[in-house]
């Protein structure tokens, strides 16, 4: 299937911090060519200050690690869905856990949705490429 490109660039926050998955990410959005801007921190303590900083332009999405150093992703995810300026984003949660908890945890955190990184290196990419289809393609944002 073929996704549709969207009718205007946008941003993605990938908050990530495995380089190597960071890469893999940044080459999974880059291939399709619709104009993503792909902006990357390590940690929620940058996440958050990437967010915060007015000027920077917000986000479409966030794509979230869980285990990761200084802040997880967690307690990335419980400030930004607290935060009356920022609880409007999309948030995915992408790692490499697919323990019950973890799971749980983040949709009770209000994750807009959870997803586990495959292994294999296909399955990786063709995975990011769904959230893009999902979330950027086919789901209809609010406005900034």
């Amino acid at each position: 299937m073929t996704a549709a490109a969207p009718s205007r660039p946008y941003d993605v926050l990938l908050v990530e911090d495995d380089p190597g998955d960071a890469l893999l990410i940044e080459e999974a959005f880059l291939v399709r060519g619709f104009g993503q801007r792909l902006h990357q921190v390590s940690d929620g303590i940058q996440a958050l200050e990437y967010l915060r900083d007015p000027a920077r332009r917000r986000p479409d999405l966030i794509i979230l690690d869980l285990n990761m150093p200084r802040m997880d992703g967690r307690e990335t995810l419980a400030a930004i869905k607290a935060d009356p300026d920022l609880h409007r984003i999309p948030v995915v949660i992408l790692t490499t856990s697919d323990a019950p908890d973890d799971v749980a945890s983040s949709y009770e955190l209000h994750a807009n949705a959870y997803v586990s990184k495959p292994t294999d290196l296909d399955a990786f990419l063709d995975t990011v490429h769904t959230i893009d289809d999902f979330y950027l393609g086919l789901v209809r944002l609010p406005r900034r």
